[in-house]
């Protein structure tokens, strides 16, 4: 399956980027995150909850990021697992700056499986779509505080 889309934030490509790459920033904004923390550089070991529908439940895995071109773009690679079943993934996010803001452009693969593949692509996909939403308005919040 794949997610991609925009979003525009109000401060400048540097800050962003840092932001996008900072473990407390990320734990505070990514939806259900209970621990980000990190075993060495850009990578890390997660626990968040997550649900669609009736399929809910704890995933711990690993995220990575790479491909490192500050402030334009980096790699970030996901692998998870819990009751409902496992997630992998990966996504590429590119910075661009214009005069007054950053756009940020992401794009990625994602597979489920397990439970929570039972749920179906397009309860999957709508999910995945809310979280990303829920995620850049939090971003943006802790960018202007």
């Amino acid at each position: 399956m794949k997610i991609s889309g925009t979003h525009e934030i109000q401060a400048s490509r540097e800050r962003v980027y840092a932001a996008l790459i900072d473990p407390q920033i990320l734990q505070r904004c990514i939806p259900g995150c209970e621990s980000l923390e990190e075993t060495s550089e850009h990578v890390y070991i997660a626990t968040m909850k997550a649900g669609i529908g009736p399929v809910k439940g704890t995933f711990k895995g690993n995220v990575h990021l790479n491909d490192m071109q500050p402030p334009e773009h980096y790699r970030m690679t996901v692998e998870g697992k819990g009751g409902p079943g496992f997630v992998k993934g990966t996504g590429n996010f590119n910075l661009a700056e214009t005069d007054s803001s950053t756009v940020v452009h992401y794009e990625g693969d994602m597979q489920v499986g397990g439970v929570i593949a039972s749920v179906g692509q397009r309860m999957i996909e709508a999910a995945a779509k809310m979280l990303a939403a829920q995620f850049f308005k939090a971003l943006e919040s802790e960018i202007k505080s």
